[in-house]
């Protein structure tokens, strides 16, 4: 007699035991980074005042890097989402309909980045980078190529994940029948159906820009990460201070993609 699907999952006891352990896991070293940045070790007092220091005029100067540094951080985080919305999304849309033959040898292709250390690709990437700083200068926004191979592997997985889980193939033809083009299918048809994967995507690809070090160091090119290093040589509380505010940026971005699928798995059900 087979179990019904209602037993085939964990408890839920037992789920919130794996989600208390889990957030415990998670909550200690944010929670410890919290406190070390309210808490002066001699007094034993709690204030906000490094807080309020990081954005008070008087430190300007000291934090200007790290304020350019944010900046460049997310016009980097957009062009790499870009890339894998306008490039990579379509490309394995296009190899899923069309060349399916290949679709093995595009996958190893887009994995194989996550196997290479990030020095080893900044090995490959600086010769690359000579033209480009020739031609397009050396502003940190043209790290969006080498992000973009980075986030490769992540990004493909959350689309792929996507593409499985609906008939690309009836969709498409059915669009294609009653008369829509082919960017009509991509955006109207394909897009919507694929909500998860993408946002998915986009929010590792953010995720990943945002902490990044090795190759915007290595390339020169001056970031969030980088920009924290050298602030924390003058003031060892802000690049803290930075960080958490960056992951609660993570976090309300994933709690935006969580609501944003289920409004879109809402409406497909209606």
């Amino acid at each position: 007699m087979s179990a019904s699907p209602a037993r085939l999952g964990p408890r839920t006891g037992t789920r919130w035991v794996i989600g208390i352990v889990i957030g415990t896991i998670f909550a200690v070293p944010l929670v410890s980074t919290a406190i070390y940045t309210v808490r002066d070790s001699r007094t034993g007092t709690y204030s906000w005042d490094r807080w309020v220091a990081v954005f008070s005029p008087e430190n300007t100067a000291i934090m200007r890097p790290l304020w350019i540094a944010i900046g460049n951080s997310l016009t980097l985080a957009v062009l790499t989402v870009a890339i894998v919305l306008l490039l990579v999304a379509p490309t394995m849309i296009l190899v899923n309909l069309r060349f399916v033959r290949l679709k093995p040898l595009f996958e190893f292709v887009a994995l194989l980045p996550i196997s290479i250390p990030a020095i080893v690709l900044v090995v490959g990437l600086a010769p690359l980078y000579l033209p480009i700083a020739r031609t397009l200068g050396t502003g940190a926004w043209t790290l969006a190529f080498a992000y973009g191979i980075v986030v490769l592997p992540f990004a493909f997985r959350a689309i792929q994940a996507s593409i499985d889980a609906i008939d690309l193939k009836t969709l498409s033809e059915a669009a294609r029948t009653l008369g829509a083009s082919w960017p009509t299918v991509l955006w109207r048809v394909l897009a919507p159906n694929l909500r998860s994967g993408l946002l998915s995507a986009s929010l590792i690809s953010v995720a990943v820009v945002l902490g990044e070090y090795t190759i915007a160091s290595l390339l020169n090119r001056q970031v969030l990460q980088t920009a924290l290093v050298v602030v924390s040589k003058s003031d060892p509380y802000a690049p803290a201070i930075f960080t958490l505010m960056a992951l609660a940026l993570c976090f309300l971005l994933l709690l935006t993609i969580g609501l944003l699928t289920r409004r879109g798995f809402g409406k497909a059900s209606s």
